[in-house]
C-alpha cells in the first residue's frame, strides 16, 4: 500500500497544497517527541525536495529546540474530506529567525503576520504515501482567527515579551535558540 518517492511528484505536491492542515513531528536525542498541528496558510512547497513552513507564535517552541539537537523533521498531511490518503515528507530542516538573512525572502511567500516567529526550511529526502483508509471524515468549516486576533492585540512589543516569557525553553528545558535572536 505505501509508496515511497525521492521527492514530491506533481500529484503529491498538489495533494499537500490543497490540505487545510498538516502536522509536524520532531524530536531531540532525548526528551519528548513533539507533534504539532498547523493550519492557516503556513506551508509552501518550493521545489521537489524543498518545503518551507512559517511558525506563528504559540505557547510552545519545541521544534526550534529539537532541530538544534537533531536535524530531522517529518511533515504529514491526512485526507479528512474526500480522498483517503496519508502523505509524509521526511527530511532535515533549518530554523530561520526574523533577523536571519533568508527571512525576508522566505517570509514574502506568506501574508504578513505580526506573530511570525520562525520559518523552517526543510530539505525533503523522502515522500511517502499510505492508504489513509481508517482516517475519519471531517468537514472543513474555515480557519480560526483566534491566533491572528491575539497577535494583533499583543502587537510587536507584546509578542516580543511573550517570546521572552514562554518561548526560550521547551517543556524539557531545552534551549530554543530564540534568546540570541531577540
Amino acid at each position: 500500500m505505501a509508496k515511497q518517492f525521492d521527492s514530491f511528484e506533481d500529484h503529491t505536491r498538489k495533494y499537500a497544497e490543497k490540505q487545510h492542515m498538516f502536522f509536524v513531528g520532531s524530536a531531540d536525542v532525548d526528551g519528548r517527541v513533539n507533534v504539532s498541528p498547523k493550519g492557516s496558510d503556513a506551508m509552501r512547497i518550493l521545489g521537489p525536495n524543498r518545503l518551507i513552513w512559517r511558525n506563528l507564535t504559540g505557547s510552545g517552541n519545541e521544534t526550534a529546540a529539537h532541530l538544534r539537537g537533531v536535524n530531522r523533521m517529518t511533515v504529514m498531511w491526512c485526507g479528512f474530506e474526500t480522498q483517503p490518503l496519508i502523505l509524509r515528507a521526511y527530511g532535515s530542516a533549518k530554523t530561520i529567525h526574523r533577523d536571519d538573512a533568508e527571512w525576508t525572502e522566505l517570509d514574502a511567500y506568506f501574508t504578513p503576520h505580526v506573530g511570525a516567529r520562525q520559518i523552517y526550511d526543510m530539505t525533503v529526502e523522502m515522500v511517502q504515501t499510505s492508504c489513509g483508509y481508517a482516517v475519519p471524515y471531517f468537514d472543513f468549516k474555515g480557519q480560526r482567527d483566534t491566533l491572528d486576533k491575539w497577535s494583533e492585540t499583543k502587537g510587536p512589543e507584546g509578542i516580543h515579551d511573550y517570546w521572552e516569557e514562554k518561548n526560550l525553553l521547551t517543556i524539557d528545558n531545552k534551549d530554543t535558540g530564540m534568546k540570541e535572536h531577540l
